[in-house]
């Protein structure tokens, strides 16, 4: 993915919450050297995160799982609730912890995030993240977060009823929701399926407001809940 951004593409609105003062300078400074990235706002506690992501609307903000006052799952619910009470699109947030088996991560993305990373992930997957789950079109660490729900997620029963809506799909989206669930990108399952990206990137859209799913990691978390993956 190109660090550099397109003259008339706008900046990628970065924010970040987390109660250690030197890391948050370190990430202010990678975010802030990228051309298509812009850092627009920070927090020391999961309540001030709160307040900061309403005041400066950030497109995608980095998530602190452990932090006094307020953590980053209560943090996430509360910044995705208040966006959808005010009406107005909500960021992407990916939480940052230290365990890649992290049953609060897991409980995070079930609350609205839109994936985890480890903090001492290298910094380039972490500007590659950044930029993934703002266009949409992809797992974060795919193979981690399928590993964390099927670690920590109640199994599925031995004969899952099919939810009502997931018998609205077609064919051709069920084939496309069975790939996504497995956490493959829009260009990995356009080669599968001998389509363009932009075909799979409308049935994905399209798969998501059947399911009123608001993105691709709670595609994964519902087909575990409902036992649809492999």
């Amino acid at each position: 993915m190109s660090e550099v951004a397109a003259a008339d593409a706008p900046r990628i609105r970065v924010a970040l919450v987390d109660d250690q003062a030197l890391f948050r300078a370190g990430i202010r400074m990678l975010v802030s050297s990228q051309a298509d990235l812009e850092f627009v706002g920070e927090a020391g506690s999961g309540a001030a995160g709160v307040t900061m992501a309403a005041a400066v609307s950030p497109d995608v903000i980095l998530m602190d799982i452990r932090m006094p006052v307020m953590d980053g799952i209560d943090a996430t619910i509360a910044i995705l609730a208040a966006a959808e009470a005010a009406g107005v699109t909500p960021p992407r947030i990916v939480v940052l912890t230290t365990f890649e088996l992290d049953e609060s991560a897991s409980r995070a993305i079930r609350g609205g995030a839109s994936g985890f990373l480890l903090k001492d992930a290298d910094p380039e997957f972490l500007l590659a993240a950044i930029r993934t789950v703002h266009a949409g079109n992809a797992v974060i660490a795919a193979s981690a977060t399928r590993e964390l729900f099927a670690h920590f997620d109640a199994p599925a029963p031995a004969q899952p009823v099919e939810p009502e809506a997931f018998g609205t799909l077609t064919s051709r989206e069920r084939d496309i929701f069975a790939l996504a669930a497995l956490g493959l990108s829009n260009a990995e399952i356009a080669a599968r399926e001998f389509l363009s990206e932009a075909t799979v990137k409308t049935h994905i859209s399209r798969i998501l407001s059947k399911l009123i799913l608001r993105d691709r990691v709670q595609l994964v978390v519902y087909a575990f809940q409902h036992g649809l993956t492999e």
